[in-house]
């Protein structure tokens, strides 16, 4: 008799559905849900060995344990009641996650260590505001954002909710109102990118007070 385990008798008893977000990626464009992973895999190993780390938007916390992963603990808010219930619902016990409702913008979490926001500030009124409150949670931001570039390829639905997408510039010129340091990259589906700018379909900045 093999002592081998079988994959059905190792993943016996695990979740076998998706959260909301997550779901509506696989069904529409599964492959655009590898490149969301991918960034997030940036922001572990950016982040990697910080105690205490605030994620800014975290939908439906499909991705958070992936940072989660690499840090002390995480606390992931989101502003939309809605993706915190499906976020508790589907929340793993193997990671230790601090799912709230929040909007920063009504007033900032202070005491980070660092903190991250992928995918939100494009959906902002106003930057400016966002990335003052962003920089008050923590010395140590990672933003991450579609680039105004980017806008032309990408679909009717997706366009009508960025509202504020950014060059490369504009973005590093935004951070540094708050950050001494900014340090640029970007992404070209779920391959870093670091060469001419325009050509960046997904902006990545990281910010050092």
């Amino acid at each position: 008799m093999s002592a081998v385990l079988k994959l059905s008798e190792i993943t016996e008893g695990y979740v076998q559905t998706l959260p909301q977000a997550t779901a509506h990626s696989w069904d529409t464009d599964p492959k655009h849900l590898g490149f969301n992973l991918a960034r997030y895999k940036f922001v572990a190993k950016m982040l990697q060995g910080y105690e205490k780390v605030l994620e800014v938007g975290c939908s439906d916390g499909f991705a958070s344990p992936i940072v989660a992963q690499s840090v002390g603990k995480l606390t992931a808010v989101d502003n939309d009641p809605s993706f915190i219930k499906v976020a508790r619902t589907h929340a793993s016990k193997s990671w230790n996650i601090d799912y709230r409702l929040h909007d920063i913008t009504d007033e900032p979490l202070k005491g980070f260590d660092a903190a991250y926001s992928m995918d939100v500030i494009e959906h902002t009124t106003s930057p400016l505001r966002f990335m003052e409150s962003l920089a008050q949670c923590a010395p140590v931001c990672v933003v991450g954002s579609p680039s105004l570039e980017s806008q032309k390829y990408a679909s009717s639905v997706s366009r009508s909710g960025h509202i504020n997408c950014m060059t490369a510039r504009e973005l590093n010129i935004l951070m540094r109102k708050f950050f001494e340091h900014v340090f640029s990259f970007g992404m070209n589906d779920e391959v870093l990118h670091t060469g001419y700018e325009p050509m960046r379909h997904y902006l990545l900045a990281i910010g050092v007070k």
